[in-house]
């Protein structure tokens, strides 16, 4: 996914009224403001109740459900498109405080704290809603890092003060 894939699929989203957050790799990028390695997808965290309309808005550009990739539905929906383009949607529950709950596997759920979704950073110089440093952190916490977790780990870590876990 390049960048201006990218704002497509956010445009598309806004244009829908879709809510939405900038996660992943793409989400560091936005959070340092440049684009700092390649991206083979584009993580958005949005409502449960909102992930059918934002299948069909994004089969407006061509992207279908990939009911192969793993893990896939409850924890994330995978779209695919021609090209090699592909959005992981990440649905959420919003509790009354306005945390959202991602349901997980075996009746787990991942947290999305309220104060961890009020961060904005720029893609291709548009400004996006996406998760804060810190709660990015959170996030790859739990399992092995890979070349990508370690590089945005560190520009985070760099950028903001974060203290990552000791190799």
């Amino acid at each position: 996914m390049n960048g201006a894939d990218v704002i497509d699929v956010l445009d598309r989203l806004e244009a829908a009224g879709i809510r939405f957050w900038v996660d992943g790799g793409w989400g560091v990028d936005a959070l340092v403001g440049t684009q700092t390695r390649d991206h083979e997808d584009l993580d958005v965290v949005v409502a449960r109740d909102d992930c059918e309309r934002a299948v069909e808005v994004l089969g407006g550009a061509g992207f279908t459900h990939d009911v192969e990739a793993q893990p896939g539905l409850p924890a994330r929906f995978v779209l695919q498109a021609p090209g090699g383009r592909r959005v992981d949607l990440h649905p959420v529950v919003f509790d009354a405080a306005g945390n959202g709950w991602q349901p997980l596997p075996e009746n787990a759920w991942g947290a999305y704290p309220s104060e961890g979704l009020g961060a904005t950073g720029a893609i291709e110089g548009r400004t996006v809603p996406c998760l804060t440093a810190e709660l990015q952190l959170r996030h790859h916490l739990g399992y092995p890092w890979d070349e990508h977790d370690r590089h945005d780990m560190g520009l985070l870590a760099e950028r903001f003060g974060l203290m990552l876990p000791p190799e």
